[in-house]
């Protein structure tokens, strides 16, 4: 017996390691001292343009998502996918993506399916401005079925502790803005496939398998030039409107949403037809059309939405309780 006999290709796994360097140098910031192949990843921490530079971390994966990945046989977007889920978690403080890393899992390692994840992969870090620096491939024979994977990231970012946006300056009267999602992005993919067939996933796979929106450069170019603007911003992701907005409110706000605000993707409405899906149930776990929320002053809307096109005015903070959502 060996090691390839008992399922796991060293051979395989340092092809990969190969076909992922000149991927990873794409993304390369200039602090990167050591990155793809070694044993760790070094990152120079001189932030010169931070006067307390606080570092800032998020980790995520792409959930049953992959599911559509395997039955579509199409895998150089959800590594796009993956990234955009971490690095649009940490610009919600106002915190810039700096560098990040990939975990991918899989029973028996095809090199060529896994290059074209990390492809995505290094397209998102170069929408986000970092760096791919690292990242882990484990070959698990037995362990997930044949053809499938598994893949989680984990991003780390920076702000100065003067400038981090944490909801606590937000008041009644203050207004929501949303910028528009690409698509269900990456949550609400189990309910998906309940609801569709496998013939109808492909049929909407333009909608459904949309690589998720990566908000960083637009938003960080808002902050740095309006920086005492935007008050607070959510990320629409699991639990949708219903608990991602409150986490972002002082306890005597409340969020107003209204909904005929803005066009909701006919993708979401055929879903809550097909699956009998209570209005509640959609707002909850899924985005609606709206993938980040900001929260601005009334006096700032004008400035701020210059400079975030396709952004939408979709409801207001009111006095109440910040964990009741209501959306009429």
């Amino acid at each position: 017996m060996d090691y390839r006999k008992a399922g796991v290709n060293i051979n395989a796994g340092e092809r990969l390691v190969e076909m992922i360097k000149p991927l990873a140098k794409a993304t390369r910031r200039p602090e990167v001292i050591a990155d793809i192949g070694g044993f760790s990843a070094l990152f120079d921490g001189k932030f010169k343009k931070y006067k307390h530079p606080v570092l800032v971390s998020s980790t995520d994966g792409v959930g049953t998502k992959l599911k559509l990945a395997f039955l579509l046989n199409k895998h150089n977007t959800v590594g796009l996918d993956l990234v955009a889920m971490s690095v649009n978690d940490i610009i919600t403080c106002g915190a810039e993506p700096l560098f990040f890393l990939d975990y991918f899992a899989c029973g028996k390692l095809d090199p060529k399916i896994a290059a074209q994840v990390i492809s995505g992969i290094a397209a998102g870090c170069k929408q986000a401005n970092c760096t791919l620096i690292g990242g882990e491939t484990a070959e698990m024979p037995g362990f997930y079925p044949a053809g499938e994977y598994d893949l989680a990231g984990f991003v780390v970012g920076v702000v100065d502790k003067s400038k981090i946006i944490d909801g606590s300056k937000i008041r009644p009267g203050d207004i929501v803005l949303g910028l528009p999602s690409s698509g269900p992005h990456s949550n609400g993919y189990s309910l998906i496939r309940k609801i569709f067939t496998d013939r109808e996933l492909k049929k909407y796979q333009k909608e459904l398998f949309a690589p998720t929106k990566i908000y960083v450069q637009e938003v960080l170019s808002a902050v740095r030039r309006l920086p005492s603007a935007i008050k607070g911003i959510a990320h629409i992701t699991g639990g949708g409107f219903l608990d991602n907005i409150p986490r972002i409110l002082p306890a005597h706000c409340q969020v107003v949403i209204q909904e005929g605000n803005w066009k909701i993707p006919p993708v979401f409405v055929v879903m809550q037809e097909k699956g009998k899906v209570p209005f509640k149930e959609m707002y909850r776990t899924f985005n609606m059309g709206i993938g980040l929320v900001l929260i601005v002053a009334e006096k700032d809307v004008p400035r701020v939405s210059a400079l975030l096109k396709g952004s939408i005015i979709i409801g207001q903070v009111t006095k109440g309780n910040k964990d009741e959502v209501k959306i009429v």
